[in-house]
């Protein structure tokens, strides 16, 4: 598998950005997209309580040391509007969530809106999901945050139903429907693609089993790829699926120089270890310049090196 390189723009501001401030997401789409970025991703938050420390917590789904970029009153858009608005000005580049919180959407909802992205970007979108590590998310959304587990795997069961099956028909505690009937389904076969974050532990590898094309590392899993990947690919080839096609993510930190841009060589010079291990998407945050042109131009450098690298 060619590995991919991915970057994150950030469709979120500490502050509102006052009118047309978010041109730059529809800008550096378009300049990753033609200076050959294979995929770019946008995060989710729908509310915040003011608990904000709680990033900070591994036993609620928080990064140990790590701090939300925003305040409560941070300005953050919804991920598939973002991403529906970018397909419209790329074309060629994979649009992802990295991640969703799915689990905090209506099931039949979220396949309808997931399969239009798909047809209308021509089959680019990949859907990044986890529970996420606020309860007052689940709260605000009348759901039970202990059971964002369960609620999760419930709406990519109904997704993956709704994306192959015509009629479809499901039944669960909850939820139960026969000769249902929507399309179009996305145009991927098997539906889009779901990539599993979390930590390695009994649930999520369940989860990514039952409905990964791919794995975002989070936590002690997402420092330390190389002893955690084995474990996945294992579970994997214990449940009869091919790990072949199988894709994971893995973060690539940007050494800088003196001026504080970006040393390029030394950047790569992470990836080969990261490929051993079993990563296939590098996915990392790059400063732009403001300049269209000027970003396009850092980007192909950037993809080029990479390319060098990974060939």
């Amino acid at each position: 598998m060619t590995p991919g390189l991915s970057i994150m723009l950030r469709s979120y501001s500490p502050e509102d950005p006052g009118p047309g401030g978010w041109q730059h997401l529809l800008d550096r789409a378009c300049a990753a997209d033609e200076a050959g970025i294979d995929r770019i991703f946008v995060s989710d938050h729908v509310v915040f309580g003011e608990n904000m420390e709680a990033y900070a917590s591994p036993e609620v789904g928080g990064q140990e040391g790590g701090r939300q970029p925003t305040g409560p009153d941070g300005h953050w858009l919804e991920p598939l509007t973002v991403l529906t608005a970018l397909s419209a000005v790329t074309t060629r580049i994979r649009l992802a969530t990295g991640i969703l919180l799915a689990a905090l959407r209506r099931p039949v909802v979220l396949a309808k809106t997931a399969a239009s992205i798909d047809v209308l970007s021509g089959g680019r979108l990949d859907l990044g999901v986890g529970v996420g590590w606020q309860r007052e998310e689940y709260e605000a959304a009348g759901l039970d945050f202990e059971q964002r587990g369960r609620i999760l795997d419930h709406t990519l069961a109904v997704c993956q139903t709704l994306w192959r099956d015509s009629p479809a028909r499901f039944k669960s505690e909850e939820l139960q429907f026969e000769r249902i009937h929507q399309m179009p389904h996305p145009l991927q076969p098997g539906g889009v693609p779901i990539w599993v974050s979390g930590t390695v532990n009994k649930r999520v590898l369940e989860r990514i089993v039952r409905f990964g094309s791919g794995w975002i590392p989070w936590g002690p899993a997402e420092a330390d790829p190389m002893t955690w990947i084995p474990r996945v690919r294992e579970a994997l080839a214990a449940a009869g699926r091919d790990v072949s096609g199988f894709q994971v993510a893995g973060r690539l930190p940007v050494v800088t120089n003196e001026d504080r841009d970006i040393d390029v060589e030394r950047t790569m010079e992470r990836v080969p270890p990261l490929i051993a291990a079993g990563v296939t998407d590098f996915r990392t945050i790059i400063r732009l310049p403001g300049d269209k042109a000027a970003a396009t131009e850092r980007l192909a450098g950037i993809v080029a090196a990479f390319r060098k690298t990974t060939s």
